[in-house]
């Protein structure tokens, strides 16, 4: 982490020094009022303030609501982490956080996200996993800048349709959830890595070909029979890594298929690009 500074009563260049971290102190919102209405920039139980990157990071701290008292940086934190809480619900003030770049609550307890999430333009990583989510807000398609998306181990009955609008998005993890079948409105995704492993999912969309940088895409541990997998996917798209493991056919009997031989041509050369 960054080192703490503190300005002596001397001022000036001569007056800023680096001191020792404090340890580490047990959550006391009273106090953090106190600390953030003096403007100190100490590092204080998991909170770094010095501009232009602040991070707080409140993991494990047994919290059942988003603190409130972090609304007073909402133009300072870059990041929030708060996972390994029981939190429940994320307050509208979320919005609020208009220079948030990475938001991380996994494993908490959420079942919903409000709409003022949607709010976040300057957001790039969102991590969710372990957590209840059954869907997403109607607005999600609103952050332009995510790049990396973590869904994992949620309740997710399909692929949500508001990835679709996402064109900065590169990594999507929506695996451990309950997704049965993907959709028509897939072949709209531009990320590069979709994780669709241990779900249900017994039905794949064609369009799923015709993602046009869809790279990487696992489908291990679900409900495929062969000829429920798309021979589009080995002879017309882009995906170079296909990992279908754990499924109801065996392995080598995808080699049979049309278009194989075009897809291990993809594979071999993206194998030796990064040899």
């Amino acid at each position: 982490g960054l080192p703490a500074l503190r300005v002596s009563k001397g001022g000036g260049k001569r007056g800023l020094r680096r001191f020792r971290r404090e340890p580490r102190r047990p959550p006391d919102f009273v106090g953090i009022g106190t600390w953030l209405r003096r403007g100190s920039p100490r590092r204080f139980w998991g909170l770094a303030v010095l501009r232009p990157v602040a991070r707080c990071g409140l993991c494990r701290r047994e919290l059942r609501e988003f603190p409130e008292e972090l609304q007073k940086l909402t133009s300072n934190l870059r990041t929030i982490d708060l996972s390994n809480n029981k939190i429940e619900l994320l307050p509208p003030l979320i919005g609020k956080f208009s220079f948030l770049k990475s938001l991380v609550l996994n494993n908490n307890k959420l079942t919903v996200l409000p709409e003022e999430l949607c709010r976040l333009k300057k957001l790039e990583t969102l991590h969710l996993n372990g957590n209840h989510l059954r869907q997403l807000p109607a607005a999600f398609g609103q952050l332009s800048a995510l790049k990396t998306l973590n869904l994992s181990g949620n309740q997710l009955r399909t692929v949500p349709t508001q990835l679709c609008g996402l064109r900065h998005l590169d990594v999507v993890d929506l695996s451990k959830n309950q997704i049965q079948n993907v959709p028509d409105s897939v072949g709209e995704l531009q990320a590069i890595e979709l994780n669709l492993n241990q779900n249900q999912i017994s039905q794949i969309s064609v369009q799923i070909s015709h993602c046009p940088r869809l790279k990487v895409l696992r489908l291990e541990e679900n409900c495929l029979e062969l000829s429920m997998l798309p021979q589009s996917i080995l002879s017309d798209s882009q995906i170079s890594l296909l990992a279908v493991e754990g499924n109801l056919f065996e392995i080598k009997k995808l080699r049979e298929l049309e278009g194989y031989d075009k897809y291990m041509e993809r594979f071999t050369a993206t194998k030796k690009k990064f040899a």
